[in-house]
């Protein structure tokens, strides 16, 4: 008998209707002989309807009553998922994280998972019982409810499984499998069969929507195989594991993109010992998240410099520059928005010399100026005008062979929490 961990997401028990179905899929699956622990999230769009209610209330609201609301959302779901359950006669019960064992750090919003104490979940599931658990949520030592972050509900799964010792863990979302890339943007994607988890951890940081890092660096530590699958169909899904099977002439695995994207420049900085470690560091400080980096020559004894961050935080990080100017002097600080980065993905590119040369000629082709070039063993990223977004996608696609004859039908954007 095997145990699976099956993870819904926010789309997939939107409305009774949706939940019902959710729950049919979940006793066929014990039908097949398996033991089953199901996370979920919050119904459809409750989690943006809370935090909408609380800034009617308070437009700074506590972060730790935002936890204690926002935990409410994924109470409801696995009620509501246990009600549905009973109904076709199974027998089922639901836990908050924090029944279910897991402990986090302090820090609310987006506190990480310290350790898992399962055991009233392996009770239940000794029981026979369905178990139903809370994604997204936790708490801290000294007992304070918390909330994992955006994709916390697929990380609450991995991390399960991996305690729990399950033999999968099935994602379930609003799409079939893990796509060569946005098949909103190329109707042609190729779906695949299977992925390396360093091939899905480098997509998922690089902006692909289907699994957030957190979980795949859960998965690929625990060596939990992840399935990536549609709760709307029974077409087969993409299998996310140690090491997958490239196909043959197939180089490049995917290809992600990141539309929050700004760059910042500090002009004129003199060049000495710890200059870098004092900007970086001043950062750090403030949790701002520092991408790519790129310094150019350095003339009269001073440099320039320009680094990427989230556009959400560009502001928070020229403020902070504005603060060490006196510890670190330059001439000013420029910023630019309306960026993306775009990046290529594969195992195949560690062997295959001349896969940037060939994205930098197909942007070229493009009238693509690159901005920023970033590289790893196993992919490219480059920052560019976000005007030709789309256009560079479709032939980054083409020119890599990963176009299929079939068209591509989606319904919406793909989950996150």
């Amino acid at each position: 008998m095997s145990l699976y961990v099956m993870k819904f997401g926010g789309s997939s028990v939107g409305d009774t209707e949706r939940m019902k179905r959710v729950a049919k899929r979940i006793a066929e699956k014990q039908d097949e002989g398996h033991k089953c622990v199901v996370v979920v999230s919050a119904m459809g769009d409750t989690t943006d309807d809370l935090i909408d209610q609380a800034k009617l209330l308070n437009e700074n609201p506590p972060a730790r009553e935002m936890d204690m609301l926002m935990t409410t959302g994924e109470q409801i779901s696995i009620a509501m998922l246990s009600m549905a359950l009973h109904q076709l006669g199974r027998e089922a019960i639901s836990f908050t994280g924090w029944q279910a064992g897991f402990v986090t750090e302090s820090e609310h919003g987006r506190a990480r998972i310290l350790d898992i104490k399962p055991a009233r979940v392996l009770e239940a599931l000794e029981a026979d019982k369905i178990v139903i658990v809370a994604g997204f949520q936790g708490q801290s030592e000294s007992g304070e409810i918390t909330t994992l972050g955006r994709g916390g509900s697929d990380t609450t799964a991995v991390a399960l499984a991996g305690a729990i010792k399950a033999d999968a863990c099935e994602i379930y979302t609003d799409v079939d499998g893990i796509y060569s890339t946005d098949p909103r943007i190329v109707k042609v994607a190729r779906k695949l069969e299977e992925i390396s988890y360093d091939e899905m951890l480098e997509l998922a940081h690089l902006g692909a929507a289907v699994l957030h890092p957190r979980a795949v660096e859960y998965a690929k530590h625990s060596k939990v195989p992840l399935i990536v699958r549609s709760s709307f169909n029974y077409n087969e899904g993409t299998v996310v594991k140690e090491e997958a099977v490239m196909e043959q002439g197939v180089v490049v695995s995917g290809i992600a993109y990141d539309k929050n994207v700004a760059r910042i420049s500090i002009l004129g900085v003199v060049d000495v010992p710890g200059v870098l470690a004092q900007v970086f560091g001043a950062l750090a400080d403030a949790k701002i998240d520092v991408d790519i980096i790129v310094q150019s020559g350095v003339m009269e004894g001073k440099a320039d410099f320009s680094f990427t961050v989230a556009l959400s935080d560009q502001a928070a990080a020229v403020k902070v520059l504005e603060g060490i100017r006196q510890e670190v002097p330059y001439r000013e600080v420029t910023t630019e928005d309306g960026l993306v980065k775009i990046s290529i993905v594969g195992a195949g590119m560690v062997s295959h010399p001349g896969v940037a040369a060939s994205m930098f000629e197909v942007l070229s082709k493009l009238g693509v100026s690159i901005k920023m070039v970033s590289t790893s063993e196993i992919k490219v990223s480059c920052v560019i005008d976000g005007e030709k977004l789309h256009d560079a996608i479709r032939a980054l696609h083409t020119a890599y062979n990963l176009d299929t004859e079939e068209q591509v039908s989606v319904g919406g954007p793909q989950e996150r929490r």
